[in-house]
C-alpha cells in the first residue's frame, strides 16, 4: 500500500502530449511542469499537484488505496474544468503500475490507461493511452518523464 511513496517531494516534469489524443499520427507538443506530491494515510493515499507553468493551468491527482481489493484508484482533475474525472484502477506488479478506467473524450467512449514505470529514487515515467476498442489497440497520447528536484 506504499506504492506511491516514491512520488513524495518535488519533481521537474518533461511532458510530451499529442495534439489529438485519439490520432496516433497527431503531432506532439512538449512543455515543462513541476509536481509537488505528498503522502497520506500511512502510504494509503497520495496527492500531487502539477503546475504547467507555460500552459497556464494546473492539474491534480488523488490516489487512494483500497485495502480490501488491494488496488489503487487514481482520480484526475484540471484547473481548466474544475471537475473530478472517473478513476483509473489498478496495481503495481514488479515495479510497474497499470491502471484502467472508462471515460469519454471528444464525445467518444474510451478506455483510459495510465502506466507508471522506470521508477528510481530520482526518476519516474508516467504515460497515458486511450483505446476506443475496449483495449484491443491503444494510442499513447501523453508521456511525463520526471526528475526529482
Amino acid at each position: 500500500m506504499n506504492d506511491f511513496d516514491f512520488l513524495t517531494g518535488t519533481w521537474d516534469v518533461a511532458n510530451r502530449r499529442r495534439m489529438d489524443y485519439l490520432d496516433e499520427t497527431s503531432e506532439w507538443e512538449e512543455f515543462p511542469a513541476v509536481s509537488h506530491a505528498s503522502r497520506h494515510f500511512d502510504g494509503g493515499a497520495n496527492f500531487d499537484e502539477l503546475e504547467f507553468t507555460t500552459k497556464g493551468f494546473s492539474g491534480l491527482t488523488i490516489r487512494l488505496y483500497d485495502v480490501e481489493r488491494e488496488e489503487w484508484s487514481l482520480y484526475w482533475s484540471s484547473s481548466t474544468t474544475g471537475k473530478l474525472y472517473p478513476p483509473v484502477v489498478g496495481r503495481f506488479t514488479d515495479g510497474r503500475g497499470e491502471f484502467l478506467g472508462y471515460d469519454t473524450y471528444a464525445g467518444k467512449e474510451i478506455l483510459a490507461r495510465f502506466v507508471w514505470s522506470g521508477i528510481t529514487e530520482t526518476t519516474a515515467r508516467w504515460e497515458q493511452a486511450f483505446s476506443v476498442d475496449e483495449g484491443q489497440t491503444w494510442v499513447t497520447n501523453w508521456i511525463m518523464e520526471m526528475t526529482r528536484r
